[in-house]
């Protein structure tokens, strides 16, 4: 026993693990008592035995084990987690207990497993036990079925999941223990008492005695349904409500069989896959020509389709194959097969042969022409199975099709198919839209002369009625004799729903029934069962629907008066004799005898005596018909005098209100009401009348007659008018029920006329119409002439953003209940109505076989003809009808093309399709649109991205309905591709939250979507994560929460966290559409509140403002509320009407409503100190909800609401709050009116301000949002007049919200936003608001991203870089995808945005972008150009106000303080001026620094402190300059840091040189030149001189368009500039390899620069001009002689070309290209081995193509002919034939001449040729060239001696005629000379020694102060001077120099030093200290550099007198002495 001590003493649960039994066997005891003692079910205790209850039950001591037992099923029934345990627990029970020879032990086992079962583990412990069945131990296998079937037996089949185990049961039957085969039997027996006989086909196979034994079982068992008789613990109220109908008896029961039949036999089967299983040679002997061979292969799919259901899988083919049997085969008996394996394929695939039944359908009923009874049948079986996989819907439009067939079979079996269907149908799925045009087929049938048509179509409408209710078809039988209704009545009398038996249906129902019982056997119960339960309760739902609304009527009532209607609409013409008879009782006789008169005073008293008798009458009396012929009796209508017609058209106008008018009435009088209508005296009574008769008899049906009636007269003035009253009619009824397709072709027959009046009345009335319809309605004047077009567009802009007016005049008859709702559904559906209004192409026969074939061809090219052809027939057609033949499987088919291109196209034709079909798009889902869905997995983004487009193309037009509708959605995301998972869930994120319901269909998804939150794919995760919400709202968490269910542990968990999140975000289901109540004075009450916009669809969620949509507590309320509108704007505080209104409504007594009266004129806004801090402290912690939603929920307005309730007065909380919008727009007056008395307490509210404000964002009613805005603005402006800045917790509450609304679609709503985002930033940092504008930018909403973008731009151009958070180069490079977006608007924002970001901070901008795509990047180049031409020098934008208003701290994130931000300017300015350069002095630079200059005008004490800045400026700016070291400098102390590689650091520099600041570019000029000048490390450059070019002639171009044009700049800071840039280029082009790299554009764009700088007559007006501009002169020569000749050539061919073309551009500069052109000629003989002459020759060829040689004849001078001449000359001479073999580049040679003059040259110059070829020294060579041909020598001296003869050119001849002697010194100039006088040839002689003096002198003087004007220089010189006393200047200044005498080493030596023509200051770096040494002097520390550099030319002097020394040793010698003195 001292054992057991041990044990005794140990705690509960320790004793339950004891290795001793006894211990364990004494544990479960105590814990048995334990669990039962335990009150609270979620007690800690539970959990400390959660592990331990599967020991419990798999105890190995029997003892104990059944204790265990007992205390298991306590812990089971009783802890809240034993859930948990479920599988481990049932699983123990299974193989433990299950085996036990003792009787209790298993009883204990199959109560803890139906006890989880309880407490709602079905599914777990149903798997356990499913696998128990596989256990080898029979006893196990006999205790789980039988398990199963307690469960079944006592839980039903709704708890327990009979499909598996239906699955596994024939499987048991096959045991060979008898017992099991027992309970197996027992079992199915329980299965069947729950399913019947959905279970049959599961068991077919099984041993047929065991079966004869279940069918003797089966018979016994009670016809009575089973019940449920234990309950899970969610369903105890269940529970509790069963025992009552126990008690109650019977009377329940039918609803419990309901729930109780709801298992299909189907979903018990497997899918068994056939088409694997077809012959192989079924496809070719189907198209055999023996009828043998296709009945074997029928046969053969006969067998195979007869399995009861079928594997999902492309049946296309097979379909096809079958459609083409039923629709040609001549053959009856293979007709009937294949219609029965269509039957047997329907049947089998159920919702998914859906996609082929619109195929199939036409042809069956057009087979419904054969006779024979037993294809008939077998054609009805077809058509039954395949209506059960679609909906009638999708096949309305092809049986319509067929219901005016001139075949009466066809009639009929349409009619009987109509009536077969119908049954299957619910009032939901049998909506008004479907049954309006069916009805209206079979009244036509109802008049047929075929007697069997007739009854097919009563049997049709007695169906509907009996389905839908007699109150919604009586309104499509109005016209219908009470015989025939009372035959349709009598057929709905004898149709019973499914469920009952058909009654007698007459011969014609005899095949409707056959076939009924055939397709029952298939039919779904499911589908059934539901119909039972509404069929009975039809009558009952009518008539509570008609007094829930408050009509006194019943539904018999209703259906009575009804029917009296429909007869007052049309009553029987009464004869001449009854009228006269009918009028003698109720007119006085004088009155009648008078009618006719002769006389017209008689007539007109015959009219005031019947007037009066009208007046006076009784309605019920009155014989409307017989009084209005009375007047249409001569003289009638054809009355002359205009008094008597005035009364006589009143008169009507009295009995048309007065009477009971019915249309018959209407016709007598309207033929004469219209010709009178135009008429001056009488037309104003006409109209009365017309409006009279369109409230007696609809203004649909008057408005239809009136205007057909104006246009079948010739009346001009009468069509007008006509349509004049239409308009204004429109507006008075409203446009419910209008039958535009009517009258649309009479309005275009009005556009046509030739009276312009009656064309102006047309467009008006098209304006009135545009109100209710919208944009579709120009669809159908597309074809009208474009003015006329114009004209209508410019009505419905007028409209545009206007609301409809809401409805004055009703329909007398709409005063009834009954038409008010059909009214309203009327309106609901107007929209689509328009789209089904569009006059409509069948194309199905267009779509040939043979096309199909095509499209579907082995050859891509052969396809894609096909594809053009289809969409050729689309487009032409415009609008189509749904039947496109077999088009769907055809495209289907290439959307999984292999060629993608095909595949894109494809996508093009279905959103073509989508367009074309409109509505009609529906029945094509299935087949055609999920395919897209597939297609959104495709690996390549611009497929994913067409495919999506095309998928939203087709949900526009199909709704969402048809795509979650059955599995193929779910099967799509079954597939494990990201791509499609991604883009599939991204849809349906953003489809689902639109819609108010969905189908049940979607929970199928579900599964699809855990798998996707768990896929190895981030993005599909994200996505899933995104849609969890969308799904929650439609589902429910419960339901969800539930499919978790069937997860692994691991994965549940994680989902069931992510539901739990996805439960708080999940959005609210958006509000169902306002509806109007019923009738006259309800829609005259919902008059205010809701403008008719609201019910013009589709519905909007503006809607949701509307009374209807919320229901209101009374009508009194009703009417009180409405009235306070106007109580709480009444300025008078005791303003009678509102005191009297509030007493009559009864609510509040006279004294409390004065009392309110007064309250409202207290403060609107209460202040409490700290109540907005607490709020903000609420949010942090999370006790409050986020402001954070997509759109807003319920629980943010019910808590904005309880947040507003301390600070807001309660009529203002209670008006902010009100449904009515117009509630919204007063209250919001009311706050723009206190908005300054209360701004103190405004403020306090603000943040609750702000979120009742975006609240509005989400309405969609125009009005309350521009008073939204009105208030925002004044808002704004107060907060920055107050110096209040918003808060973080205020801004991300609101700006989100506010940016949405900026990609509003109207203009002026856009306008406003935008304004309220400038005012924004002067009280909330720009940077602040800059992120949310960021993702504003990620919108779908292509004008919101164009706007944000544009937003950008102007806070980068206001505030600069700094405000790009977080920074300037994530920002940007998010700014630069848009460059590439589709829509243009956001492309241009994009671009406009980017180069705002140029203007700031320069090329700098090309590297924060990021890389682009090459299409993208030349758009950004393209508009920067663009920028840069029209970027005027002008100050920046913004007014000087608004800038002291934006003053921010340098650093825009810094936060506002609520002081003043100009409190110190002078600290302000001074930081400003630290950070950045020189502002005021280049104003082109930062645009926000611009706005300095005018703050200085305006604000006297800064113009005081001025000097003082520039001068502190000047002095921190030279500083960096003046670093002597020879290496390399950084630019900013952390620029190593951030470029560490060469390459970017050059990159950087360079980014510098086209900087806007002028010392920012010679900083970075003269870090490049350090570079250039040593030539180890020069070669750092190569590779990116193409990008220096272009960041130099970026800065010429921007010197030359800005900074001269600034008379605010220094000019000596350009010429500065300038004489750095001409150094780097002469250092750059003094190494040749390179000059070389520049390629051709650069150079062409280098040389223009150059040569408009060499042109700039301004520059010449500076000090020092002159010499830069020869400066120029010598770097364009040595460009001309260093860089790749080829470029160079080309380069000039095109400059030359555009400089002729332009003929705007300074005649100078076609002159200078062309002498650098000659210049380039003379290298020719030293450069044509290495020059590309294919390039030049297909320039010379493009050049010539533009100027043929006629044109370039015409042109002023004859140089470009010449020189071109030249060219090509000298070309000719240096290769000779040759030269004909280097035109391969050109494509036509045929385009120029260019072919014809070389050979032309060629065959001149081949006799000169053969000489060269034995001379090879250079004289010879030289001689060779004086043999030129004397015209061409001839030619080139008489220009010259021309030039040396003009004024202008005279110093430029003098040059080329030295240079030409020079070349060809025997050159013969005495031709020239003989014929001038003695003075001109001295001239020349004494011109030409002095440029050979001047010459000389050069070579030797290196650092000449001044730059001879001499040879080289004057070539291209443009000073056209004359030779002056300054040449002898010049002259005398040289020879000083010579001798020594003039000091060329001065301390600060001239300007013009830097800038002489060769490099004599050894770098730009020395020119500029000895420049800057001016200002520098005081600076000692820097002295001794100074000296040493300044210095550095004397030494050069002395070194390079050698007249030999060449410029490369002399650049090498300088690098020497400059690195022995450092």
């Amino acid at each position: 026993m001292g054992d057991d001590s041990e044990w005794m003493k140990l705690p509960i649960d320790q004793k339950c693990e004891h290795k001793v039994w006894k211990a364990r066997l004494n544990g479960y005891e105590e814990a048995l008592k334990l669990f039962q003692r335990i009150e609270d079910e979620k007690s800690q205790e539970w959990g400390k035995y959660l592990g331990l209850i599967k020991k419990f039950v798999t105890d190995s001591n029997a003892v104990a084990q059944l204790k265990g037992l007992e205390a298991a099923l306590a812990f089971i029934e009783n802890a809240h987690v034993a859930g948990k345990t479920a599988g481990e627990v049932v699983s123990g029970v299974v193989t433990k207990v299950f085996n036990q020879p003792k009787a209790r032990a298993k009883e204990l086992g199959t109560d803890i497993c139906l006890m989880y079962f309880e407490i709602e583990k079905a599914e777990v412990v149903q798997d356990e036990l499913l696998k128990g069945l596989d256990n080898k131990n029979p006893k196990i296998v006999v205790a789980c079925i039988e398990t199963l079937r307690k469960a079944l037996s006592e839980f039903g089949s709704k708890i327990v999941t009979l499909k598996p185990v239906v699955k596994v049961l024939p499987k048991q039957f096959e045991s060979r223990e008898k017992a099991v085969r027992e309970e197996a039997k027992l079992l199915a027996v329980e299965i069947y008492r729950w399913i019947r006989d959905a279970l049959r086909p599961s068991l077919q196979n099984i041993n047929s005695v065991q079966l004869k034994e279940l069918e003797e079982e089966w018979v016994k068992l009670p016809s009575s349904p089973p019940k449920q008789t234990r309950f899970l613990r969610s369903q105890q109220d269940l529970r509790a409500k069963f025992e009552q109908q126990q008690a109650q008896g019977a009377a329940e029961s039918d609803d419990v069989a309901e729930t109780v039949a709801a298992v299909d036999p189907y979903e018990l089967l497997e899918a068994v896959e056939i088409l694997s299983k077809m012959p192989k040679d079924f496809y070719e002997k189907i198209e055999a020509k023996k009828w043998q061979e296709r009945k074997e292969a029928l046969e053969a799919v006969e067998a195979l389709a007869k399995n009861p259901k079928l594997e999902n899988g492309d049946y296309g083919d097979l379909v096809r194959a079958l459609k083409k049997v039923v629709g040609k085969d001549a053959n009856v008996m293979l007709v009937s097969m294949a219609a029965k394996c269509l039957a047997g394929l329907a049947a089998g695939l159920r919702k998914k042969f859906g996609t082929y039944s619109g195929q199939v359908v036409p042809t069956i009923l057009e087979k419904f022409k054969e006779k024979k009874p037993q294809v008939v049948q077998a054609l009805q079986e077809a058509i039954d199975a395949i209506f059960l996989t679609t909906t009638l819907q999708n096949l309305s439009e092809d049986i319509l099709g067929v219901m005016d067939n001139k075949n009466p079979s066809i009639k009929q079996q349409a009619s009987l198919f109509l009536a077969r269907s119908f049954r299957h149908c619910t009032q939901a799925t049998l909506p008004k839209s479907i049954l309006k045009p069916l009805c209206a087929a079979l009244i036509k049938q109802v008049n047929d002369s075929a007697p069997e048509v007739r009854d097919a179509a009563f049997e049709a409408l007695g169906t509907a009625m009996k389905v839908v209710g007699e109150k919604a078809v009586n309104p499509f039988l109005a016209d219908l004799d009470k015989l025939k209704l009372d035959k349709i009545k009598e057929c709905a009398d004898k149709v019973e729903l499914p469920g009952g038996k058909k009654g007698a249906g007459g011969g014609s129902g005899g095949g409707g029934s056959v076939a009924d019982k055939k397709s029952a056997a298939k039919a779904p119960p499911p589908a059934e069962a539901p119909l039972k339960s509404s069929a009975p309760s039809k009558k009952t739902q009518s008539a509570a629907g008609a007094s829930k609304k408050g009509k006194p009527t019943s539904a018999g009532a209703g259906k009575s008066k009804k029917a009296a209607e429909s007869k007052e609409g049309t009553e029987n013409e009464l004869s001449a004799e009854m009228c006269e008879e009918l009028a003698a009782n109720v007119l006085p006789a004088s009155c009648l005898q008078q009618l006719d008169s002769a006389n017209w005073k008689e007539r007109l008293a015959s009219m005031e005596e019947f007037q009066r008798a009208v007046e006076t009458m009784d309605k019920g009396e009155m014989p409307c018909q017989a009084l209005v012929r009375m007047l249409a009796k001569k003289p009638g209508w054809k009355e002359t005098n205009f008094q008597v017609m005035q009364m006589k058209l009143r008169i009507v106008a009295l009995i048309a209100q007065r009477g009971t008018f019915s249309k018959t009435s209407a016709n007598v009088v309207l033929d004469g009401l219209v010709d009178k209508v135009g008429d001056i005296k009488c037309g104003g009574n006409a109209k009365e009348g017309l409006t009279a008769i369109g409230e007696a008899c609809s203004l649909p049906w008057t408005a239809e007659q009136v205007v057909s009636m104006a246009f079948a007269q010739k009346n001009p003035k009468n069509q007008a008018e006509t349509l004049n009253w239409l308009a204004n009619a429109m507006k008075e009824f409203g446009f419910a029920g209008v039958n535009v397709k009517g009258f649309i072709n009479n309005v275009k027959t009005a556009l046509g006329a030739t009276n312009p009046a009656v064309r102006t009345a047309a467009i008006t009335l098209l304006g009135v119409m545009y109100l209710y319809m919208g944009a579709p309605l120009r669809m159908f004047f597309e074809d009208e002439k474009p003015a006329l077009l114009a004209q209508i567009d410019a009505e419905f802009e007028k409209m545009q953003g206007q609301s409809p007016p809401p409805p004055v005049r009703f329909t007398k008859k709409a005063a009834s209940e009954e038409e008010g709702d059909e009214e309203e559904q009327e309106e609901d559906a107007g929209g689509q109505d328009i789209m089904d209004l569009l006059p409509r192409t069948d194309i199905s026969d267009k779509i040939t076989s043979d096309l199909v074939s095509k499209i579907g061809d082995k050859n891509w090219k052969i396809r894609k003809e096909g594809l053009d052809e289809t969409a050729a027939i689309i487009s032409e057609a415009k609008f189509i009808t749904a039947n496109i033949g077999e088009l769907p499987l055809t495209l289907k088919g290439r959307l999984s093309d292999s060629n993608k291109i095909l595949v894109q196209q494809t996508l093009t034709i279905l959103q073509q399709l989508a367009a074309a079909m409109g509505p009609g798009l529906k029945q094509h889902v299935k087949p055609l649109g999920i395919p897209i869905i597939t297609v959104l997995g495709d690996s390549k983004s611009n497929v994913r991205m067409a495919a999506m487009t095309t998928l939203q193309a087709w949900v526009e037009q199909t709704g969402m309905k048809e795509w979650l509708e059955g599995e193929d959605l779910a099967e799509e995301l079954k597939k494990e591709n990201p791509f499609l998972r991604q883009e599939v869930l991204g849809w349906l994120a953003e489809k689902l939250p639109t819609l108010r319901t969905v189908p049940g269909d979607l929970m199928l998804c579900v599964p699809q979507l855990y798998a996707c939150l768990e896929d190895r794919n981030g993005d599909v995760r994200k996505k899933a994560q995104d849609a969890l919400p969308t799904f929650m709202m439609h589902l429910g968490y419960d339901k969800m929460a539930k499919a978790t269910g069937k997860l692994k542990p691991a994965s549940k968990d994680q989902v069931v966290a992510l539901l739990e999140k996805a439960r708080a975000i999940m959005p609210a289901k958006p509000a169902a559409p306002a509806k109007t109540g019923g009738g006259k004075g309800s829609a005259e009450q919902s008059k205010p509140p809701s403008p008719p916009e609201e019910n013009v669809p589709p519905p909007s969620s503006k809607d949701k403002d509307s009374y209807a949509s919320k229901k209101l507590p009374s009508k009194g309320k009703a009417a009180a509320g409405g009235q306070q509108v106007d109580v709480f704007t009444c300025p008078s505080t005791h303003c009678d009407i509102c005191h009297n209104y509030q007493g009559a409504a009864g609510k509040k007594p006279p004294a409390k409503g004065i009392r309110d009266e007064e309250d409202k004129s207290g403060p609107i806004f209460t202040l409490i100190p700290n109540a907005k801090e607490q709020r903000i402290k609420e949010e942090k912690q999370l006790k409050i909800l986020k402001w954070n939603f997509i759109t807003p929920r319920d629980e943010y307005v019910e808590q904005l609401k309880t947040q507003m309730s301390t600070c807001f007065a309660k009529w203002l909380q209670d008006e902010l709050f009100h449904f009515d919008f117009q509630r919204h727009v007063k209250a919001i007056g009311v706050m723009i009116e206190r908005l300054e008395s209360e701004s103190e307490a405004t403020i306090g509210c603000l943040d609750l301000i702000l979120k009742w404000f975006t609240l509005r964002f989400f309405d969609t009613n125009t009005t309350v949002l521009m008073k939204v805005l009105e208030y925002l603005k004044l808002l704004f402006a107060m907060l920055n007049r107050e110096n209040y800045h918003l808060t973080e917790y205020e801004a991300t509450s609101f700006v989100p919200y506010l940016i949405l609304k900026v990609g509003e679609s109207k203009d002026v709503v856009r306008k406003d936003v935008r304004a309220i985002l400038t005012m924004l930033c002067k009280v909330y940092p720009a940077s602040k608001v800059f992120p949310f504008l960021m993702d504003g930018t990620k919108s779908k909403n292509s004008k919101q991203r164009a706007e944000c973008l544009e937003e950008l731009g102007c806070l980068i151009e206001g505030y600069g870089m700094n405000v790009c958070q977080p920074t300037p180069a994530k920002s940007l490079k998010e700014i630069a995808v848009h460059i590439g977006d589709r829509d243009t608007s956001v492309r241009n924002a994009a671009l406009n945005t980017v180069v705002a970001v140029y203007n700031v901070c320069g090329d700098q901008v090309y590297k924060l972008i990021g890389n682009l795509s090459e299409k993208d990047m030349s758009m950004l180049e393209e508009r920067i150009k663009r920028s840069a031409k029209k970027t005027p020098a002008a100050p920046a934008k913004q007014s000087t106000t608004e800038r002291s208003q934006r003053e921010h701290p340098t650093n825009p994130n810094a936060t506002f303080l609520r002081k003043p931000a100009q409190e110190d300017p002078n600290k302000l300015n001074q930081a400003r001026q630290n950070t950045q350069h020189s502002e005021s002095s280049h104003p082109s630079i930062p645009k926000e620094f611009q706005l300095d200059l005018d703050m200085i005008e305006m604000d006297q004490s800064r113009v005081c402190e001025l000097p003082d800045l520039v001068q502190h400026k000047l002095d921190e700016l030279l500083e960096p300059i003046m670093i002597p070291e020879p290496k390399m400098h950084s630019v900013s102390p952390h620029f190593d840091d951030l470029h560490n590689s060469t390459a970017s650091t050059i990159n950087f520099v360079i980014s510098q040189v086209a900087s806007g600041d002028i010392n920012t570019s010679i900083q970075a000029l003269a870090q490049i030149d350090e570079v250039l000048r040593q030539e180890d490390k020069a070669e750092v450059m190569s590779g990116h001189i193409d990008q220096f070019l272009i960041a130099t002639f970026m800065q010429l171009r921007l010197i030359y368009s800005t900074h001269m044009a600034d008379d605010r700049l220094d000019k000596k800071d350009i010429i500065k500039l300038y004489s750095c840039i001409i150094g780097n280029m002469l250092s750059l082009f003094a190494m040749e390899s390179l000059a070389r790299e520049a390629s051709m554009g650069v150079l062409k764009d280098l040389m223009h620069g150059l040569i408009t700088l060499m042109l700039d007559s301004r520059v010449e007006d500076i000090e020092d001009g002159q010499q830069v501009i020869r400066s120029v002169n010598l770097l364009v020569i040595r460009v001309l002689e260093k860089s790749d000749q080829t470029n160079m050539i080309i380069a000039l061919l095109v400059l030359l070309q555009d400089s002729l073309v332009a003929t705007a551009g300074p005649p100078m500069f076609s002159e200078l290209i062309m002498k650098c052109l000659w210049r380039m000629i003379r290298f020719l003989p030293d450069t044509i081995n290495n020059i590309n002459l294919d390039r030049i020759l297909l320039e010379v060829h493009n050049f010539m193509k533009v100027f043929p040689k006629e044109k370039l004849k015409q042109l002023k001078s004859d140089v470009p002919h010449r020189t071109l001449k030249t060219l090509l000359h000298t070309l000719c001479k240096l290769t000779g034939a040759k030269i004909l073999d280097h035109l391969s580049m050109i494509d036509n040679r045929n385009e120029s001449e260019l072919e014809a003059h070389l050979r032309r040259v060629v065959k001149h110059s081949g006799n000169l040729s053969g000489l060269k070829s034995d001379r090879g020294n250079e004289k010879s060579g030289l001689r060779m060239e004086d043999r030129m041909s004397k015209a061409k020598v001839s030619d080139i001296l008489s220009e010259i001696f021309k030039k040396i003869g003009s004024k202008e050119n005279t110093k430029e001849g003098l040059t080329e005629l030295y240079e030409y002697k020079q070349k060809y010194s025997d050159a013969d100039l005495e031709p020239f000379l003989k014929n001038t006088s003695q003075f001109f040839q001295s001239y020349v002689e004494r011109g030409l020694r002095m440029i050979e003096s001047e010459r000389e002198g050069k070579t030797r003087i290196q650092t000449s102060a001044v730059i001879p004007q001499h040879g080289v220089d004057s070539s291209l010189s443009s000073n056209n001077e004359e030779l002056k006393p300054a040449v002898y200047y010049e002259r005398l200044k040289i020879l000083r120099q010579r001798q020594g005498l003039e000091n060329t080493s001065r301390q600060r030596p001239a300007i013009s030093s830097l800038l002489s023509s060769k490099p004599s200051v050894a770098s730009s770096t020395d020119m500029l200290h000895s420049k800057l040494s001016q200002l520098k002097e005081s600076r000692e520390m820097y002295q001794q550099e100074h000296n040493a550099h300044s210095h550095s030319p004397t030494h050069t002097h002395t070194r390079s007198a050698s007249p030999a020394a060449n410029l490369d040793d002399l650049k090498k010698r300088l690098e020497r002495i400059k690195s022995n003195r450092q």
